[in-house]
């Protein structure tokens, strides 16, 4: 009996399970030799990853240091504001992510995934800040919608306040998200993308002082991103407290003062140098810096032909006009090319060769002393003494008070004005002077410029007998303990030699202007205060003859004079003084004067009635 029970393997079926079973084998190795890999070879890059989404890093922002003014009184603060973040390495459809946050932000797709692409060298485990300031009705749609969000986070941060809006918003400067040049130039500093930094005025100038330094958590979250526990807290530390030398008060009068008007304002401390108010019109809101500018808005201001960003009290360079006829008289005098007592005959002009240089009263002053030239300004008492004093010893005297130079002030893009001299003119024209442009010279026209903070620095130097003093705008620097970092003192830049009889004759010229009927700037005295002072009306361009005739709301504002004033009061013991400078604003005595009587009657407390209508003298 055969044992075959009636079936039988061929030889192909033996190939096949042959095959298969090395196959099945093969597959296993396999198996098992990823698995070494993994759990042996990989282990540490993968129980990193594991621990990254279970353990989350949120950085936590540094309040910046708050500002005040020289009394305490707060300028500039913080705010809580709320922010939204990714976490790239949980995204797995940015495009899609994006498109769910632009619709609940109310943003454009497209900012959002340029600050995504910005960043990208940011490690993926870090937040990526993606919105600032978001609304309330926003956040609650983040919230309500977080499931659909994976690795968004909404958190709490500081953002800069202004309680004033555009008070003083050039001195300031504004907030800017860092870029990545800047980013790679303070990698070491801690800085991360996101974060807003300092980009004018002083925000930027005391970045390092007002930043304090970033905190940051270790939270355990769970699979869907939620967080479970805290882990490690490192608390951030705020900025330091910086108090400035302006008088909040003042600042806001002088403000006010400008109305709709372009222009500048500085008000110094005679004694000390410090700046009580800077001014600079048109303004903008530096809050929206802070929270992010949009383009749209960034183009508006650069647009604006009154360039509301520019700080025109230390950029702005304008000709100076009548307020120079005190430098030029203070030469003369020096010089002893003239005395108080020099007189001249203003007849509407003086002749120069084959050119009349005409006086702005056209049938002239008569006979005119110092005295007199300066009340009434008077254009050829300054014309006849400028040729015998000669361009360069009026140059020395201008430059000697502080015009010409960059004075040091602690904000970039200070300019230095323009003081023409012989050896200047030679460098930069390849030509010869000519008495002419110093007969122009003298009354702060042709080529002389001058900065509004350096004028109020001029007219400080007068009414201290000649002491120079750099300006200053930080009064001191604290930490949160109150302990004085950095204080300023007085620093003397330049002391000019002036007799006390020369000063004497020029002040009581400057007195004459404002107390005394017929003075240009009569209109604009205050009851009570003895204040000294120097109209100026620059022109901007040449008119014609006939347009001068013209009321000055009839020209073409552009083509507008420009009008100053320089003022220091009170008289017998000067304390502050004054520059105030209208683009486009056509007389001294009528624009730029009665914002100085504003800006002397909020110092000294002197209630104000309207100051009296004032016919606009052109050239004064």
């Amino acid at each position: 009996m055969s044992i075959n029970s009636g079936w039988s393997v061929s030889p192909g079926s033996r190939r096949r399970f042959l095959a298969l079973s090395l196959a099945a084998m093969g597959i296993f190795g396999l198996l098992l030799l990823r698995l070494w890999y993994l759990q042996l070879i990989r282990v540490d890059h993968y129980q990193a990853l594991s621990e990254r989404n279970r353990i989350r890093y949120v950085p936590i922002s540094a309040p910046r240091g708050p500002i005040y003014d020289r009394d305490g009184e707060l300028l500039v603060e913080n705010r809580p504001a709320f922010g939204v973040s990714v976490l790239r390495q949980e995204v797995e459809d940015r495009d899609r992510l994006i498109s769910h946050l632009a619709a609940f932000l109310g943003e454009d797709p497209e900012v959002l995934l340029k600050r995504w692409e910005g960043n990208r060298r940011f490690p993926k485990h870090r937040p990526l800040p993606i919105a600032e300031d978001i609304s309330r009705e926003a956040l609650e749609v983040i919230q309500e919608n977080s499931i659909d969000l994976p690795g968004v986070l909404v958190d709490v941060r500081p953002m800069r306040s202004y309680p004033y809006g555009e008070m003083a918003a050039h001195l300031f400067g504004y907030l800017g998200e860092i870029t990545e040049a800047e980013l790679q130039q303070a990698e070491d500093d801690g800085y991360r993308p996101g974060d807003f930094v300092g980009k004018s005025g002083l925000e930027k100038r005391l970045e390092p002082s007002l930043r304090g330094v970033a905190g940051d958590r270790l939270v355990e979250v769970n699979v869907k991103g939620k967080e479970l526990r805290q882990l490690k807290t490192r608390d951030p530390v705020p900025g330091y407290k910086v108090y400035l030398t302006i008088d909040r008060d003042l600042q806001l009068a002088a403000e006010k003062a400008f109305g709709e008007q372009a222009g500048a304002a500085v008000v110094l401390d005679v004694k000390t140098g410090e700046v009580l108010a800077m001014v600079s019109r048109p303004s903008f809101d530096p809050a929206l810096f802070a929270r992010g500018i949009s383009g749209q808005e960034w183009v508006q201001l650069l647009r604006n032909p009154r360039h509301p960003l520019q700080n025109k009290a230390i950029k702005g360079q304008y000709p100076p006009g009548s307020t120079f006829k005190i430098v030029t008289a203070l030469a003369a005098l020096n010089a002893g090319v003239a005395s108080a007592s020099t007189t001249v005959d203003c007849t509407g002009g003086m002749q120069l060769g084959n050119r009349q240089f005409r006086c702005w009263k056209k049938h002239g002053h008569g006979r005119t002393d110092l005295k007199k030239a300066l009340k009434e300004s008077c254009d050829v008492w300054f014309y006849q003494v400028a040729l015998d004093l000669g361009i360069d010893r009026l140059s020395a005297m201008a430059k000697a008070l502080g015009l010409g130079e960059p004075l040091g002030f602690p904000l970039e893009w200070e300019k230095g004005g323009l003081i023409p001299t012989r050896q200047w003119k030679k460098k930069r024209y390849n030509a010869g002077w000519y008495d002419g442009e110093t007969v122009i010279a003298s009354i702060g026209q042709g080529y002389v410029l001058a900065t509004p903070l350096q004028m109020a620095v001029m007219t400080a130097a007068v009414a201290s007998s000649g002491t120079v003093l750099k300006p200053q705008v930080v009064k001191r620097i604290e930490d949160l303990s109150g302990n004085v970092l950095e204080s300023a003192t007085p620093q003397v830049l330049n002391r000019v030699a002036l007799s006390e009889a020369d000063l004497k004759a020029v002040r009581r010229g400057l007195e004459a202007v404002l107390n005394e009927p017929g003075g240009t700037a009569w209109a604009s005295r205050l009851e009570g205060l003895s204040a000294a002072g120097k109209t100026g009306t620059s022109q901007v361009v040449k008119l014609k003859e006939d347009r001068y005739k013209e009321k000055t709301e009839d020209i073409e504002y552009r083509f507008r004079d420009h009008a100053l004033f320089v003022a220091y009061a009170p008289t017998e013991d000067p304390q502050i003084a004054l520059c105030v400078v209208v683009e486009h604003g056509g007389s001294g005595s009528k624009a730029a004067a009665p914002i100085a009587r504003s800006i002397l009657a909020s110092y000294f407390g002197i209630p104000t009635e309207p100051p009296e209508e004032t016919p606009a003298i052109p050239g004064e």
